[in-house]
Formats: structure tokens, sequence, C-alpha cells
């Protein structure tokens, strides 16, 4: 029997275990009863029916004895306590891609550089470093849980993917005293070279390696008076780049677009030569603490100190500025025009940020109502250094070093009824920018308006390599976002409608050549949308569609139609194994979408090759047994029937069909 045989049984045996391990004093689940923390889609299967205490004496520990905290609750003064989902909603989207709901795009394959679909406005003021592709992929400061359990938490993950991505994580936690709790999670995940190799000895088959490591803990007084909320964290990600794939020639003598075996644009490397690698670490050490003065005074610090490295090497620099694809008469070069030595690049670029915020909160209640407030101090020192070579052995480098200083202040009104709320937020950046934004939340309208004044990101103002240079001295970047979304309800219909309206100034974008450019003059885009959820029996169908229409298309790509649907049949068996079989599809209208440059890690404009335009179809299954989440899946099962393939991004693939499954299995004790 081969490994991925044998992995299988080993898992439907721990699954097994878990079914026996059946906790006396449980309730019968109700399958029909909502459960699960996102609005849209909502599994019929939730965390009830794991009972804390038995009948007896004896203590048992379960999901409802296992809770957390965000740091945005705390931040916000909404303590508000999480339980751990058991829910089956959306275990069998185990790529980054889909975990966001498609609105991210990749290369293809697990672990590629990955951008947003739409455009973005950016979380915060203050410049940047300009090296985003790799950040879905890290553990993220504001999702970070800090627990509290009433016994040691174990999470025990598992994902094999099909064609060779597979994905690792373990995760523990466990009180030392009632108020303070420990933690780590620690993540693994690979992928495999799809095109470009010799095959499965090839040496150099590994694409994409992610080590994640987090750590966590949490502390409050006997009082509850103060407060603390640490974690490090750690990534450590490195990637062969292939550049995409050249087509083919069959034995007729016709090409091969769709080549999944073919040749990479970009040589690999061999004993003598390192091929284009691309590899980035972050660090990251954030400390959050209050103290409460009186209920309406608190004081707060939050600390972050961080540090980025990205690192890029192409030894095979000659080979891959003379590869002549099927179908023309001259070479196909990769990069420009070189400036230096043509024997090999290296670049390294590391950024390093020290973070302060000072400010004082409270909360005050009025017949019902409550008002919130913040007012604060926010102090960045970075510098970012940038070394590359000027030949095999020759070096050169320059830094860029500052301080931003940031006044803010933030205010909420919730209402009476405690589903209504209306927040403002405005931040100035010391001779800067600034960020002001607005927002009412209620039972049936979400609505708001945000306008900033950012900097443009470090990389696109100074950059300088053996292919690229320039200084660039660009204007404030602007951002006008005005939005809104219906939240309606009719039996067991949900429909939410909405509309973002975004005004774009000074966009900076990479043009043909890679190269950072500044657009004059403003533009506008407008997004229309709509969620779907219709329950009807056992049946469910949900989804969201998007359709977006700019005033200008050259500086900024969009793929006109946007579409997630998810069609779901969900019953129990035997009376302890609960399933949801379904299809999940998804769609992209075809457009002009963004190139990768590996060198300084941007996506840029392209106008060659119009990508997408083909719908995606995965089948799959989830099960429950007890605690213990399993899933079965068919990744791009309808590969073949209409087209043998379609591309993601220019010269990059869709991932063949393939076979995966996993599992997600908790442990309380």
């Amino acid at each position: 029997m081969n490994r991925s045989f044998l992995a299988l049984l080993f898992i439907l045996g721990l699954a097994l275990v878990g079914r026996a391990q059946q906790f006396p004093g449980s309730p019968t689940q109700n399958p029909n009863s909502f459960g699960g923390r996102q609005a849209m889609p909502t599994s019929t299967t939730g965390n009830r029916g794991q009972g804390i205490i038995d009948d007896s004496t004896k203590v048992i520990y379960g999901p409802k004895s296992t809770r957390y905290v965000l740091e945005g609750d705390i931040f916000n003064n909404r303590r508000k306590l999480y339980t751990m989902d058991t829910t089956m909603d959306d275990v069998h989207r185990y790529t980054y891609v889909q975990r966001y709901q498609n609105l991210y795009q990749d290369l293809g394959d697990l672990g590629t550089p990955m951008r947003p679909v739409f455009v973005q406005e950016p979380q915060q003021l203050g410049a940047q470093s300009g090296y985003y592709v790799f950040s879905p992929y890290a553990y993220q400061t504001m999702d970070v849980k800090y627990f509290d359990t009433k016994s040691p938490f174990t999470d025990m993950y598992i994902a094999l993917g099909g064609n060779n991505q597979n994905i690792l994580r373990f995760d523990m936690a466990q009180n030392i005293n009632p108020r303070l709790n420990v933690g780590f999670n620690v993540q693994r995940f690979t992928s495999q070279k799809q095109f470009g190799t010799s095959g499965t000895n090839d040496t150099y088959k590994l694409l994409a390696q992610n080590w994640g490591l987090l750590l966590h803990t949490n502390y409050r007084s006997k009082n509850d008076k103060y407060t603390l909320l640490a974690h490090f964290k750690n990534m450590n990600h490195s990637l062969d780049e292939q550049g995409g794939v050249l087509p083919g020639q069959s034995t007729d003598g016709s090409i091969i677009i769709y080549n999944y075996t073919g040749d990479s644009r970009l040589r690999s490397g061999s004993t003598s030569l390192h091929g284009p690698h691309g590899w980035e670490i972050r660090n990251d050490l954030h400390a959050y603490h209050q103290y409460v003065l009186d209920k309406g005074f608190q004081v707060y610090h939050r600390f972050d100190y961080q540090t980025q490295k990205n690192f890029y090497q192409d030894d095979t620099l000659r080979l891959n500025q003379s590869i002549t694809p099927l179908g023309s008469d001259s070479p196909l070069r990769f990069y420009p025009s070189i400036l230096g030595d043509t024997s090999r690049i290296e670049q390294h670029t590391r950024f390093r940020l020290l973070e302060n915020q000072f400010g004082l909160k409270g909360i005050a209640q009025y017949k019902g109502a409550s008002f919130n407030y913040r007012a604060y101090l926010r102090v960045r020192n970075y510098k970012q250094t940038t070394l590359y070579n000027t030949s095999r052995t020759t070096y050169n480098q320059y830094e860029i070093p500052r301080t931003e200083t940031f006044l803010g202040g933030w205010v909420g009104y919730y209402f009476p009824d405690s589903l209504s709320r209306i927040t403002a937020e405005l931040e100035y950046q010391v001779a800067g920018g600034y960020r002001l934004q607005g927002q009412l939340e209620s039972k049936f309208l979400t609505a708001g308006y945000s306008s900033e004044l950012v900097n443009p990101t470090l990389l696109q103002e100074r950059y300088q390599s053996m292919i690229y240079i320039w200084r660039n001295d660009f204007n404030l970047r602007g951002y006008n976002h005005a939005y809104g979304k219906l939240n309606l309800r009719y039996k067991q219909l949900r429909i939410e409608p909405g509309l973002d309206y975004y005004l774009l100034s000074n966009y900076t974008y990479f043009d043909t050549a890679a190269v950072a450019r500044q657009a004059a003059g403003s533009f506008s885009v407008l997004r229309a949308g709509l969620g779907y959820h219709l329950q009807f029996g056992k049946f469910l169908l949900s989804g969201q569609a998007y359709y977006t229409v700019q005033s200008r298309t050259d500086i900024l790509r969009t793929p006109p139609l946007f579409v997630n649907t998810r069609l779901q049949y969900e019953f129990l068996y035997a009376k302890v194994l609960y399933i949801q079989a379904g299809i999940d599809l998804h769609y992209k209208s075809s457009y002009y979408a963004d190139a990768y440059m590996p060198l300084n890690q941007q996506f840029y404009l392209q106008n060659r090759q119009a990508v997408e335009g083909a719908v995606l179809a995965d089948l799959y299954a989830n099960l429950r047994i007890n605690r213990t989440r399993l899933f079965v899946k068919l990744t791009h099962a309808n590969q073949g029937i209409f087209s043998p393939g379609y591309f993601v991004a220019p010269d990059y693939l869709q991932m063949r069909r393939g076979f995966a499954f996993g599992v997600d299995w908790y442990l309380f004790d």
C-alpha cells in the first residue's frame, strides 16, 4: 500500500477513536440548528451538545470549557468570549486562496506569491516596506487567540492536498493558573513543482516550504484591573521561482498551450549554480497591556518590534535570458536589460520597525446605551536596508531610516438594542497624511466612509539592483471609500446586497517593465455585490457575486465578474456521523491580470495574456464524528470537460485535478 493510503487509514483510525470517547451527559445534537461564526455560508451543525459536567461530580471538558478572546475586542472594551468552532463549515477549504474566499490570487500552487483581486486600501498610516506577497502565509496579529482553558487544549490538523500540497499544524494552550495562560502554534507546509522538473526523483522538485511559529500568553490580575496580551511570531518562507510554464509541442507539431508538464521560463539550479530562489523571514514581538484606573478611564500601551528579511538570488542568469519559446524566432528575456554583471543576481533587503502606542480609553453607560472613546499617541521608528551585488563578488548598500509620529482618536456609540452602533476614528500623521473613517452598524444595514492620505511604500520610493534603479519623490496616495450593505432575511433566505465606491488619487503601481510609477489625478472604481444564503431542508445554496466597473483599466486590472457558489447537502448517518457533501464553484471573467516579477517581489501590469474566464469546480465531503472533523475533496474536478485547463496568472496554470483529504482533531484533556 502507498503512503497516502496508509495515512488515510491512520486518520480514520484517529477519528474512530474520537467517536469511541463518548462523554456521559452530552445531550443529543440538533442537526437542523444553526452554528458557526460566519454569516455566510453557515453550517447546520454547530458546537452544541458538548457537556461540561455530567450527572456525577466528574468534570468533563470540551469546546465550552475552552474559550478565547481577541485583542480587538479587549482594545475596544468588548470583552467577548469565543468557544471553539466545531462546525464543519469550510473544513475542506485548506488552501490559503480558498480560506480568503478566493479574494486573493496566487500563482496556482500552495506557497506561491499572493495578491488581492480587488483594490485594497492601506490598513494603517505610515510607510510600509513594500514586500507583501507572502504576508497571507504568516500568523496575523489581530487573529491571535488568547485562551482561557479549564484543561490542556490541543488542535492537530493535517491536510494532504492534491498534487503534493501538504499542510501540518499543531496548536496547544494551557492555563498555568486561572488568570495566566500560555500556548504555541506550529505550522509547516510544502508544495512541489508541477512543471519544469525531471520527474519525481528530481533533487529540486520542492517548490515552496514554510515554517510558522506562534508563542502566545495572556494574563489578568485578580481584580481584573490589569490585562496583558503578548505573542511572538515567526515565519520562514522559501520559494524556487519558475517564471511560469513554456508552451509545448505535440507529436503532430501543434503547440500545447496548457502544458502542465512543460519547461519553466526560469531554469532550475544545479549542484554548482543556485537557481532563481526567493526567501522571506519575519519576526514580530507584540504586546498589548492596559490598566483600569476607573470604569471610564483606562491607560494602555501597545508595543511592536518587527524584522523582515527578503532575499533573491539567481546564478543562472545567462540561461534565463536565452530561452527561445516555440513559435518564436527570438529569445524570451525574462529580466529587462542587465546593468552590470550578467552571471548572477543577489539581492538582500532588511526592514526593522519599533512601534509604540500610548493611549487613554474608557466606556460610560447611560439608560442602556454606552459611549466608548480612545485617544492615543503612536510613534514608529524604522529602517530599511538594501544590499545588492554589482558584480559576482562586489556589493553596494543603501538605507532609508525614519521616525513617524501620529495622533489619533476614536469614539463609539452603542444603542440600547445592543445590535446597533456608530463608530468614528481620526488619525493624523505629523507632517504627513491622515486617516478618517466612520461606520454605522445595525441589524439591517452596515454603511461607512473612509478617507486616507498615505505614503508610498519604501520599495516604490527607492530601489536599486543590477536590473532596476529608481529613486522617486512620489506624492501621498489618496483613498476614498464609501460603502453600504443591506442585511435582509425572508424565512430561510438571507441576502446581502452591497455597493463599494472608491476614488483613488496619485495611484502607485508597477508598469509593464515592473518599474514603480505614479498616476497623476484621480479615478474611480465601483463594485456591486450580492451575498446569498438559502436553506431548504437539508440543502444549502450560498455564495457571493461582485460586478466591477472602473474609469481606468490601464493602471488597475480587476475581473469585471467574480462569483463564488456552494451547493451542499447535509445529513446524519448512523446517528453519529455528520456529513456535508457538495460542490464549490468559482469564476472570474477574463481579464489581463498582473504578472509577477520575483526579483522585487511585485505584481506588475501586462498586456500580452488574458487569464481566468473559466469555472473551477471542487467536489467535497466534510465529516464529523464527535469532535473530530475530516474532509475528502476532488479539486478541479471539471478539468478536461470544456478545456484542458486555464491560466490563473500570466504563464501560470490552475492546478490540475487532484484528490485531497485531511483531519482536524480537538483534544481537551
